[in-house]
């Protein structure tokens, strides 16, 4: 029964999606008993401009809704690789289930063109709700703490937005450690940061940094 179901033309989106996830999986295994891993590899398909919206908690206009979406599915929360498995597999159960439930009752299984798309749909929610969870349970990567205050005088690049007195854009600047921090940061003085600008943080704010313009 579960064979047939497997093989059943209007699964094979299902099919192929459970076999993809099996695969990744022994892929990754076998890496790791060479002691490499395809976790950068993976990485590299994740935008950089979903981490830019994740490291600033505060709601930023103009958010890209594409990316807000892929944030609300916990892309780039979680490894890659962890992420890509779990949607393989709630996608794959989700098609299977329901056609064993449709097939129960009719006799028949629902046209691929039909469950591929409503399957995608409706796996979503539990997409993320097993995401959240893995990301609970997954060690967090070990990074070098540091205080706000040592990113004082250094050059941050305005990312997203225009920044003014009171009105805050998103930046990116390198800490002593060579890690990238997503923070806010508005003039100090009465003047405009515009997009790609290079800053200078001069103090630290309650939300953010206050900067100058970087002389060159």
């Amino acid at each position: 029964m579960l064979w047939e179901l497997f093989l059943e033309p209007s699964n094979l989106i299902f099919s192929i999606s459970l076999s993809l996830m099996l695969l990744f999986g022994l892929i990754e295994c076998l890496l790791l008993l060479i002691g490499s891993s395809s976790q950068g590899l993976m990485e590299q398909f994740v935008p950089d401009q979903l981490h830019e919206i994740q490291g600033v908690e505060a709601d930023l206009e103009g958010s890209n809704l594409f990316l807000t979406f892929l944030d609300w599915l916990y892309l780039g929360r979680i490894p890659m690789l962890v992420w890509l498995v779990i949607f393989l597999t709630v996608y794959s159960l989700t098609g299977f289930i329901t056609q064993i439930i449709f097939f129960n009752f009719t006799q028949f299984y629902l046209p691929l063109w039909l469950i591929a798309p409503a399957c995608l749909i409706a796996c979503m929610p539990l997409v993320r709700l097993s995401a959240a969870i893995i990301s609970r349970i997954l060690p967090k990567d070990e990074t070098t703490a540091i205080y706000s205050e040592a990113l004082i005088g250094r050059t941050a690049l305005i990312i997203l937005g225009e920044a003014k007195q009171d009105y805050p854009a998103q930046a990116k600047v390198k800490d002593q450690f060579g890690q990238i921090h997503y923070i806010l940061v508005e003039p100090e003085i009465d003047t405009t940061f515009s997009l790609g600008q290079e800053v200078i943080l001069t103090q630290q704010t309650k939300n953010g940094f206050k900067a100058i313009t970087h002389s060159i």
